[in-house]
């Protein structure tokens, strides 16, 4: 079993910056993908970034390329995502997801199904 908690999130006004951090324990997270993802109220979960095991491989929907950073410390089994210059369309809840993959070859890491754990997810707001 893995257990992931996120923090960090809040109330910020527009341009503005907050980092959120993903802290996993019961198990190594080191081995596998991890992923960010986002949902407002009425909408669908959103892939919003995502790295392989080796923090060599990150990728970004379109929405939040250059504005976002997704990072790992595999020493201290946390992922973290630095969201700088902040819209109020980034406000929803963030959650943070174990891969069920190391992330490479045709790893696409985009979808819902590739997770196999979650957070209970951190607030966002935005503030305009």
């Amino acid at each position: 079993q893995v257990q992931l908690v996120e923090s960090g999130g809040g109330l910020v006004q527009a341009g503005g910056s907050l980092r959120l951090s993903c802290a996993a324990s019961g198990r190594t997270v080191s081995s596998y993908a991890m992923g960010w993802f986002r949902q407002a109220p009425g909408k669908e979960r959103e892939v919003v970034a995502r790295i392989s095991r080796s923090g060599g491989t990150t990728l970004y929907a379109d929405s939040v390329k250059g504005r976002f950073t997704i990072s790992r410390d595999n020493a201290k089994n946390t992922l973290y995502l630095q969201m700088n210059s902040l819209k109020s369309d980034d406000t929803a809840m963030y959650y943070c997801a174990k891969g069920r993959t190391f992330g490479g070859g045709s790893w696409s890491g985009a979808r819902v199904y590739e997770y196999d754990y979650w957070g209970q997810g951190t607030q966002v707001t935005v503030s305009s």
